[in-house]
């Protein structure tokens, strides 16, 4: 214990890194994941080939691999540079991974609540003139949210736990900080592992129970 009080600010730093990889990748996931589900339930096949194909890439590639390719592939290979700062683009690089591997699993909860929006709704809708885009923005999405809250929560809490995977592009966040801690407080390696284990249950049981209360607030009644 003595370890993380001597190495309280790089740790609280570390986990801040955690808590704006999770935010950031979390943001650009729910945008990119409402539209593969636009383009899954798209009446164009193409559209929905596309979004299916990805899906099921994303979803069964190790999100180490997809990692590796941001970093590896798109960052050195392909020198795409966000930003001049390496630790900054590294940051955006493992942003870009998360997003693209996270995104599948919205995607997949999102079209599951889409099945449970009675299809008579979507007919009415369009029996009013509105189009595709219009009924699914105004009425079908609406209903879907609220009906995978508690798998979406799911999905951003495991979003926060693969966070210790950005490791693998240069980030320094929680995960990096304990193993370079353990290497040089080797007689502190149990107070150090369940130190940063309760750092992560601080920012995962909080994020559970609110997407719990709020599952159970915005419940739809059929």
């Amino acid at each position: 214990m003595d370890a993380l009080l001597i190495e309280s600010d790089t740790v609280f730093a570390a986990f801040w890194m955690t808590v704006r990889l999770t935010a950031v990748s979390a943001l650009g996931s729910l945008v990119l994941g409402v539209l593969l589900t636009a383009m899954r339930v798209a009446p164009l096949a193409s559209l929905r080939g596309a979004a299916g194909v990805y899906v099921s890439v994303a979803r069964n590639t190790p999100l180490t691999l997809v990692l590796l390719f941001t970093g590896l592939g798109v960052g050195a290979n392909l020198g795409v540079e966000l930003s001049d700062d390496i630790a900054t683009n590294n940051f955006w690089l493992a942003v870009i991974g998360l997003t693209a591997y996270t995104s599948a699993f919205v995607c997949e909860a999102l079209r599951s609540g889409l099945n449970t929006v009675p299809v008579g709704q979507a007919e009415a809708a369009r029996s009013l003139g509105l189009g595709f885009v219009k009924t699914l923005a105004l009425i079908t999405l609406p209903q879907a949210f609220r009906s995978v809250v508690a798998p979406l929560g799911s999905i951003m809490i495991a979003l926060t736990k693969n966070t210790t995977i950005a490791l693998v592009v240069g980030v320094s966040e929680a995960s990096v900080r304990m193993r370079e801690m353990i290497e040089t407080y080797g007689d502190q390696v149990i107070e150090i592992f369940f130190g940063f284990a309760a750092g992560f249950v601080l920012l995962c049981l909080p994020m559970g129970l609110a997407f719990g209360w709020l599952s159970r607030r915005m419940a739809v009644a059929r």
